[in-house]
This record gives C-alpha cells, sequence and structure tokens, in this order.
C-alpha cells in the first residue's frame, strides 16, 4: 500500500488528505498543532468578533471518518530523500528524534509574515498568520483601551488610542477597518474616560495604493470606505523600526518620524515555511527571494517525482501565483488526483476573483473583471468565507455570531485572557 505523508495541516495539506478519502493508501499527516486555523477569519479573532475556537477545528476531528488518514502532532526536520524518509522532532510525547518513511511524500509547510531582517519587531508588533498571534493582539488592543480609560496625561492617552498596521494587502485593509469598527462603533458606549472614537489607526503601505492586487478603482473605493472609518491610509510609507511605544516611518520623500502608538499590528511581506530551506538542502533544489522551494508545473520537486510541495512554501517554475489559501486548496486537490492516478499532471490555477471586506456592509470584489463593492460584495465575502469554513457547527456558530453583530453592533469575544506587557 502506498504509505503517503503529508507535512502541514493548512489548506493545501488537509485537503490534499480528504482528497484522499477512499483511496487505496496509508495517510500519515504531520503537524505540530493539533488544529487546521482558518486564517482569513484570524483578524476577526484579534478585534473580539470571534472565538478562537470558531476558526480552529481539531484535525483529528475532522479526518475522524477518514479510516486511510491518522494525524501526528510532532514538527518536521529535516528530509532523507534518498532513504525516502521524515524526520521528526517534539513529539507529543517528548521524543525528540523519529524517522518516518513514506513511498510519497507532500510538504504544505505555510509561510508567516517577513519582518525584513528585523525579527526584533515581532515582540511588539505581532502577526496575523497564527492563532497564537491573533489572540496576542486581541489582547493587545483591547488592553490599549483599558490603559487609556486609566490614563491622566492626555498625550499618553492619545498614544493608547494609535494604532498602526502595517501592510495595505486584504489582510492590513480587514484589520484596520475592523479595529476603525471597534473603536467607533462598539465600544464608544462602554468607556466613561476615555473617548474610543478619537482613537487613530494609521494603516501604512510601502506602495503607493491599497490592495495592489485588486484593480485600481476598487483600490480608491476601499480607501475612501476606510477613511468613512476613521483609518488613515499612508501610502508611499515605510516601517523602519518598531519599539516599545513607538513606530518610525519613512515617507516616500525620505523624512523619517515617530509615532507614539503602544499597538502595531503586522501584516507585511511573507516567507517561506523553514521547511522550504530544508527541501532545498536535502535535494539540491533552489529557493526563491522569499524563501519558497522552486518546483515543476506538475508541483513535483525537481528530481524526485514522489515529492509534491503545495501552498505559500512552494513556487512553481515560469508560473507565479498569488499566496492565498484558494491557491493552495486547488494544488491540495491537485496533488490528491496525481496520487490516485498515479501520474503527475501539470497544474493550472483557476483564478475565481478577489473579496475583501473592510468593515459592516463594506466590501470590494472583482470576480472575472466584474467588479462591484459596498453591500453586495460583503454578502459574497460573507458566503465564500462560511462555505470554505471547516465543520457544519463553526458555519452555524460564525453565521449566528455574524448575524447578530450585524443587528447589534456588538463583540461578544472581548476577552483579555493574557496581558502580554
Amino acid at each position: 500500500m502506498n504509505r503517503v505523508v503529508v507535512i502541514g495541516g493548512g489548506f493545501g495539506g488537509l485537503l490534499a488528505v480528504r482528497g484522499l478519502r477512499g483511496a487505496d493508501v496509508d495517510v500519515t499527516l504531520v503537524d505540530r498543532q493539533n488544529f487546521h486555523l482558518f486564517q482569513p477569519l484570524a483578524y476577526q479573532v484579534a478585534t473580539g468578533a470571534l472565538s478562537s475556537v470558531e476558526i480552529a477545528t481539531p484535525l483529528r476531528q475532522i479526518l475522524r471518518r477518514q479510516r486511510n488518514a491518522r494525524v501526528l502532532l510532532a514538527e518536521a526536520t529535516g528530509f532523507d530523500l534518498d532513504a525516502r524518509t521524515v524526520h521528526l522532532g517534539k513529539l507529543a510525547n517528548g521524543e525528540e528524534l523519529r524517522s518516518l518513511e513514506y513511498d510519497t511524500l507532500v510538504v504544505a509547510g505555510g509561510s508567516a509574515y517577513s519582518y525584513f531582517g528585523h525579527d526584533e519587531w515581532a515582540e511588539f508588533a505581532p502577526e496575523l498568520k497564527s492563532l497564537e498571534g491573533a489572540l496576542d493582539l486581541r489582547s493587545r488592543i483591547l488592553l490599549a483601551f483599558e490603559a487609556a480609560e486609566v490614563e491622566l496625561d492626555p498625550a499618553a492617552r492619545e498614544a493608547w488610542l494609535t494604532f498602526v498596521v502595517v501592510g495595505g494587502g486584504p489582510t492590513g485593509v480587514e484589520m484596520a477597518g475592523q479595529i476603525g469598527e471597534l473603536a467607533r462603533d462598539t465600544l464608544r458606549r462602554d468607556y466613561r474616560v476615555a473617548d474610543t472614537r478619537k482613537a487613530r489607526v494609521l494603516l501604512v503601505e510601502a506602495t503607493d495604493r491599497l490592495l495592489g492586487t485588486f484593480p485600481e478603482s476598487l483600490s480608491r473605493r476601499a480607501e475612501k470606505s476606510l477613511t468613512s472609518l476613521g483609518v488613515t491610509p499612508m501610502l508611499s510609507t515605510t516601517v523602519v523600526g518598531v519599539e516599545e511605544g513607538a513606530v518610525e516611518l519613512q515617507a516616500g520623500d525620505g523624512e523619517i518620524s515617530s509615532v507614539p502608538a503602544h499597538t502595531a499590528v503586522w501584516a507585511a511581506g511573507v516567507n517561506a515555511s523553514p521547511l522550504a530551506r530544508l527541501l532545498a538542502d536535502a535535494s539540491g533544489g533552489e529557493t526563491d527571494r522569499a524563501g519558497r522551494i522552486v518546483i515543476e508545473p506538475d508541483l513535483t520537486l525537481p528530481g524526485h517525482q514522489k515529492v509534491l510541495v503545495v501552498g505559500d512554501m512552494a513556487a512553481i517554475r515560469d508560473q507565479p501565483l498569488p499566496g492565498v489559501a484558494p491557491v493552495a486548496m486547488q494544488q491540495g486537490r491537485h496533488v490528491a488526483r496525481s496520487i490516485r492516478s498515479g501520474a503527475n499532471t501539470p497544474f493550472r490555477y483557476r483564478d475565481k476573483g478577489n473579496v475583501a471586506t473592510i468593515g459592516r456592509s463594506r466590501a470590494v470584489a472583482d470576480i472575472k473583471g466584474v467588479h462591484f463593492s459596498g453591500f453586495p460584495a460583503w454578502v459574497l465575502w460573507l458566503g465564500l468565507h462560511l462555505f470554505y469554513l471547516i465543520g457544519f457547527q463553526n458555519r452555524l456558530i460564525v453565521l449566528t455570531r455574524w448575524t447578530f453583530s450585524y443587528f447589534t453592533r456588538g463583540r461578544n469575544a472581548r476577552v483579555i485572557h493574557r496581558v502580554p506587557r
């Protein structure tokens, strides 16, 4: 029986495993976390709109009815491609080294945000690629409002009520809009001293427009919607320093300024999982500037037809693709079909369009050349995310929360579970 090992329980890895349901294979899914995170909604956890359990589903629960699949809680630490083994560490029982043999290997390690060589900034500006980062940010954001309530100095209170979001892509736009809504709508009656409506939300983007992968007309509409929520887009501006209580910005003309702010959110730049480098070292392959390993059009590792790479850590030769969930999902399904048939075929991405939400009844959409915004785009965004969310129970709970939030403008998941500072 074909022993298939899948590394990573994200969109690509999970869809590959589920695509092998009923096949005559033995599948082992390896992940260092025991859950699948629906990362596109992580920012809603960070802003109190959803609870973490509503976007994170245990992998064993997802695969409990798939008899040919098992889950192994461990971390891949290396590859021996000649011996067809994966080296594992940090197993749940404390074991630090184990070898796992395979006949076919699928690697879907994903990616993380890049701090452009300044990893020390992560301490002061958490990212939104992980559940831990989302929960950390939720505590920081809510704590900032609490600090503003007890702060006696007006200038210091203003610093607590200043939020800097780095990155003008979909995640940054969505996060900035949610913080704006939180401050101007949800919390405005909750505090007696601090006026949350005076909160400043700065959205920093290095290029000359937001949502660079969208048509320019939709970028302008998104910028207009954000401005109406109190968000200040800072285009052609880069971050040159992040420290406790301040963010340093450099404008397009080279002028550097320091913004007093205790809360920063990082949503800019992406680096591939370190697994890409490990695979490149094991195979003699190459990686690109983002650390992604270069693979063949059929998603195989050059020189290794039984090793397939999918998702954000893969760069298909001569076929540039965006680092978005639909790409990983389609690739996961593709490798499952290849394993079932025993033949590797070229992958072709079917671009179904782009949708980004900005706030309540505000969104922009580009669907096969048709551009629209506002309430219709927002409803489409809701429907797509509900459709792809894992588990009927989670879909029902999230739909209920969104409905309740729409009519009451409330956010119930506003618990500060830890004090990060």
